[in-house]
């Protein structure tokens, strides 16, 4: 006997169906996250075990006496087997305890907190510029193809991304720190700023960062648009007497969510990882001027704990980019 389903009907095992493919694509997701983290662990120990030197030794210095070099080793628990080691730190990372400072004896989690809220607010507040700014000047430059408007974001865009962001920084530096005043050459924040002199102390590796984040994604969004307005339905749209700008906006721009949401992850993942250089540069207190600074005192747990922290932030922020593209696609939401 034929069975019939209401529209109702029809929609609702559709909704469950796209629900279901969400839910197993977001576990998979997590579960490729999980596994990365867990490769980047062993990768990042076993990195630190095979740096030359002896770090019992680069503390007490090139006189310390043999018993005190062991002396030391057994207080950090150097004297255990590196697998031992592996286990026994991330334990304590999984329980929120990222050890202690060989050179500062401070704990590295209370340092990393503070320190990775001023990363995240540096690469916030360039996201917020960069992203829409990015997206607008890859529409317009669409909108305008093969013209002067074109041609002269083309033109920009391909400068930003070829000028390397160390020599960025020095240059908005000389210009706007020394020769005009405006800004300090240094980028200091300290607890209890206002939210205005944070703003302004951060203006010029913000700014560093967008020329450095804003010309490789507005050349990804114009390059996905243009592939998006050669489909036959844009071209059916065309036809139909719809406009410049509404074919650009309404019936391309949605299309390519999906790679435009992947480009901007990639360059939000840099945002938060690469700003290492940029810290130094303005000797912003974030997390890449700690993990240099470490490096050259050769504080192993720290740089152990700094190195974890950013394969997290760019597994998670990648994760959250293949959700978002998730989402963002209907054809995934509702398999067929």
């Amino acid at each position: 006997m034929p069975s019939f389903r209401t529209p109702a009907a029809s929609g609702l095992a559709r909704s469950l169906a796209g629900a279901g493919a969400v839910a197993l694509l977001a576990a998979r997701s997590l579960a490729t996250a999980l596994a990365l983290l867990l490769a980047a662990s062993v990768l990042i120990f076993a990195g630190t075990q095979l740096l030359p030197g002896d770090v019992a030794t680069a503390m007490l210095g090139q006189s310390a006496t043999p018993s005190a070099v062991a002396a030391i080793r057994a207080e950090l628990g150097l004297d255990q087997p590196a697998l031992l080691r592996y286990f026994a730190w991330l334990g304590g990372a999984l329980r929120g305890d990222l050890g202690t400072s060989y050179a500062t004896r401070q704990d590295i989690a209370a340092v990393i907190s503070q320190r990775l809220g001023n990363t995240f607010f540096l690469a916030g507040v360039t996201a917020a510029i960069a992203v829409p700014l990015s997206i607008t000047l890859g529409v317009v430059a669409v909108q305008w193809r093969d013209g002067p408007v074109d041609r002269a974001i083309t033109a920009s865009t391909r400068a930003a991304i070829a000028l390397p962001e160390f020599f960025v920084g020095y240059l908005l530096i000389m210009l706007f720190a020394l020769n005009l005043g405006w800004f300090d050459s240094s980028a200091t924040v300290y607890p209890g700023m206002t939210l205005g002199a944070r703003l302004w102390a951060v203006a010029l590796p913000v700014a560093t960062l967008v020329l450095a984040v804003a010309g490789h994604m507005t050349s990804m969004t114009r390059a996905a648009l243009l592939n998006v307005l050669s489909a036959p339905y844009v071209e059916m749209a065309q036809i139909k007497g719809v406009s410049g700008r509404e074919l650009v906006w309404r019936h391309a721009l949605p299309n390519v969510l999906g790679p435009i949401i992947h480009v901007v992850a990639v360059n939000l993942a840099y945002l938060v990882v690469g700003v290492v250089v940029i810290e130094v540069v303005f000797v912003y207190p974030g997390m890449g001027q700690y993990l240099v600074d470490s490096v050259a005192k050769r504080d192993v747990p720290v740089v152990q704990a700094s190195a974890l922290v950013f394969a997290a932030v760019y597994v998670v922020i990648n994760g959250l980019a293949d959700l978002a593209a998730l989402l963002a696609n209907p054809r995934l939401r509702h398999p067929r």
